[in-house]
């Protein structure tokens, strides 16, 4: 239970009073800033619209006349919606989020490249190699459209971990916070392959960017 800074009413944690509206400056968790129930699938339009009401709620500059406690109370409050909404808003950093919350995390296991990635990640790095000696020369072009082709490759591979990580999400939703290390692990081994892909891509990326520079 939380006491209100504002008007002294006990109650449980939230990001405002129910009785005055003041910030509270309680510790929540993402999910709980919000008013959410723990579920992973979130409609990002309306998290965004919900976002904004709620700062406007307990933005500092509606208390900078109030105690230094209402004060310090909608400062934790904003920094608190502030990081709720960027650990929410996108999908990756949602799952990432959520391994946080039940204390697990990405081991270094996951960190490595996947296995049935490997082979095309090696032949695109050589790729990339070869596009970035071959710069000015008559080989450029060519090499150029199939670097190209490779990021329209990396982007679908994307999009389809991406939908992978839906049905994971899918799947908590239906266990009730309660999907266990099967779920876990499916998570840790999407989430590790879209942060993978998305490096990839970068690299993908620079060494375009540099090329049309050069």
């Amino acid at each position: 239970m939380v006491r209100c800074p504002k008007c002294a009413e006990t109650q449980a944690p939230q990001l405002c009073c129910i009785k005055c509206g003041a910030p509270l400056g309680a510790e929540l968790d993402a999910f709980a800033a919000f008013g959410l129930k723990r579920e992973l699938a979130i409609d990002a339009a309306e998290l965004e619209r919900r976002y904004h009401e709620l700062g406007r709620k307990v933005h500092p500059d509606r208390f900078a006349a109030e105690s230094a406690g209402v004060r310090a109370a909608s400062l934790k409050s904003t920094a608190n919606l502030t990081r709720s909404y960027r650990a929410l808003r996108e999908p990756v950093s949602r799952g990432l989020y959520w391994l946080e919350l039940h204390r697990h995390k990405l081991s270094e296991a996951n960190q490595s490249v996947p296995a049935d990635l490997a082979a095309t990640v090696f032949a695109i790095q050589e790729q990339l190699s070869e596009f970035r000696e071959a710069s000015g020369t008559a080989d450029a072009p060519g090499l150029r459209a199939d670097v190209e082709e490779h990021h329209r490759e990396v982007q679908v591979a994307i999009g389809t971990a991406l939908v992978q990580l839906d049905a994971n999400f899918a799947a908590w939703d239906r266990s009730g916070d309660e999907g266990g290390e099967e779920l876990f692990a499916t998570l840790k081994r999407v989430l590790a392959r879209i942060a993978y892909l998305r490096t990839l891509m970068r690299d993908i990326g620079r060494t375009l960017e540099l090329a049309q520079a050069a």
